[in-house]
């Protein structure tokens, strides 16, 4: 039933996942985490590490590895786990796979009139805020710690954020070069 469960979540996601895979998080983290218990917010995170370390998309990399650990948590074997992550990864493929096809065609002929213009400028607002929502949903306490847990690890985790964010965003510092200058400073300070 699993398998049903898992089909249905990532076709609505993939169907309704504006903005490429970052805007796709926090409906994955919403789905599998907060409505269907598939995984914890600690497991989420390191599947969305996971995800931004390994080639491909995000979006697909991460239905990949929730439908894994989905069906893994759920207690089945590990090639019905795989079956799992096939399955999360072909239903959130699919509905881009069926829309492509059928509007492919329509869009090229009317791509510059004003209605399909206005559209597009309409769900920029909507891709910025699901970016937005999926930046909040990461600052957990898994991730940055809370002042009375650790407060040196808070606020190096939150030095370390604002100076990746400023790297990459005002200095242009290429964003994985950025990701390798942030591991070591948390290695170096924050080693215990």
């Amino acid at each position: 039933m699993i398998f049903f469960w898992l089909f249905v979540t990532f076709f609505k996601i993939g169907l309704f996942g504006f903005g490429g895979g970052y805007g796709m998080l926090s409906l994955i983290q919403h789905e599998t985490v907060e409505h269907y218990h598939w995984l914890t917010t600690s497991q989420f995170t390191d599947i969305v590490a996971i995800s931004q370390m390994t080639p491909g998309p995000i979006g697909i990399n991460s239905a990949t590895y929730c439908g894994y650990t989905a069906v893994a948590n759920a207690g089945h074997s590990v090639p019905m786990a795989i079956l799992g992550s096939a399955t999360a990864t072909f239903a959130l493929v699919l509905p881009s796979l069926i829309l492509m096809i059928l509007i492919s065609k329509m869009f090229m002929k009317y791509m510059h009139t004003r209605t399909v213009t206005s559209v597009f400028t309409g769900l920029r607002p909507a891709v910025v805020g699901l970016l937005a929502a999926a930046t909040l949903l990461l600052c957990t306490p898994d991730n940055f710690s809370t002042p009375k847990e650790n407060l040196w690890q808070f606020c190096i985790s939150c030095l370390l954020f604002a100076a990746a964010f400023y790297g990459v965003k005002v200095m242009k510092i290429n964003p994985i070069r950025m990701i390798l200058y942030c591991a070591v400073a948390g290695l170096v300070l924050l080693y215990e």
